[in-house]
């Protein structure tokens, strides 16, 4: 519904409850879902203030079995996007032992394809859709995996095949989730002294823990302060460091950083006030990343064939990019 209004709040639903009436009408049929895709709810039921203008002709969509795709769509150049983003929950203490992690990934497409397409999907061996009794050493078991609704769930359940018809533009084609032992790829080391209730210096040590021929980007290492530090100084090997009092935290900001190296941080601040440090709720160290051509799961396509009966030649771009979620480091 926010496609037909931005904010759903009840101002905008009782200012709309046309649109509303309308859109459950076509949405449910006794109480069923029928059409549910946006892009085809939009070509017959339009917004002209509190009234609707309904075209005499039904959708093709709407009568078709494909009813997330209309027939008859151009394009000059046919293109397929294809992106793996995965993104790292984790928690860690001190010592750098990982009390929890996990990956939470999705592969989200953009299509921009004539006519009415088949795709198909083809992931690398190493996948795991469900527990099986191969050997899973090397192996990627997926969890919670969730498609959309253009996936041929029969075909998949037979040979592991995803073949589909896609939505026209942008839309998830799965998502999934994986339980795992994940090693932080970037992990911080910290050493605070307090010098006599005066001041305080931290000593911060970032190092990344990927492949070498891998780089991360836009890292943002958060690192708590007291409430009342003042005065700071910085002094770094890389990067660019700032002071957020309100966030009573620094920012430590490295553009890129390759895998497989080390950097040094040192902040200085002084403490006007004498105040019991008070270990027990010290805030942890948050990170955050984007490392470009790169999979936590080791997920990968192997191919994405385009199929479509005029038979035109389409473009496939597939990039992989892993970043942070939840990421977060205890100190001392």
């Amino acid at each position: 519904m926010t496609e037909y209004f931005k904010e759903l709040e009840e101002e905008s639903i009782r200012d709309n409850f046309v649109v509303i009436y309308e859109l459950l009408d076509e949405l449910l049929d006794f109480g069923y879902p029928q059409t549910t895709d946006s892009k085809i709810l939009q070509e017959y039921i339009t917004q002209e203030g509190h009234k609707l203008e309904i075209q005499p002709r039904i959708p093709v969509a709407v009568t078709n079995a494909v009813s997330w795709r209309s027939e008859g769509i151009k394009y000059r150049k046919n293109e397929v996007f294809l992106d793996v983003i995965e993104s790292v929950n984790l928690l860690a203490n001190a010592n750098g032992n990982v009390l929890r992690s996990e990956i939470v990934g999705a592969i989200k497409m953009r299509v921009y394809l004539s006519g009415m397409p088949e795709l198909r999907l083809g992931l690398n061996d190493k996948v795991l859709f469900e527990s099986t009794g191969r050997g899973k050493s090397k192996s990627v078991e997926l969890e919670d995996v969730k498609f959309h609704q253009c996936v041929r769930l029969s075909r998949f359940e037979i040979d592991r095949t995803i073949s589909f018809i896609p939505p026209d533009g942008e839309f998830e084609l799965m998502s999934y989730r994986l339980n795992t032992h994940v090693k932080p790829l970037i992990w911080i080391e910290s050493v605070i002294e307090r010098h006599a209730h005066s001041r305080v210096e931290y000593m911060i040590k970032a190092k990344s823990q990927f492949k070498r021929r891998s780089t991360a980007n836009n890292v943002e290492i958060v690192i708590p302060v007291p409430h009342d530090a003042d005065s700071p100084k910085f002094k770094t090997t890389i990067g660019s460091v700032k002071y957020a009092p309100e966030q009573n935290a620094i920012t430590w900001t490295i553009k890129s950083f390759p895998g497989g190296k080390e950097y040094l941080m040192r902040a200085h601040f002084g403490l006007p006030s004498v105040e019991c440090e008070d270990t027990e709720g010290k805030p942890p160290i948050q990170v955050k990343f984007e490392i470009p051509y790169f999979t936590t799961s080791g997920i990968q396509v192997r191919y994405l064939k385009i199929i479509e009966k005029s038979g035109y030649q389409a473009l496939p771009w597939v990039r992989y990019i892993t970043q942070n979620g939840d990421y977060q480091l205890r100190t001392n």
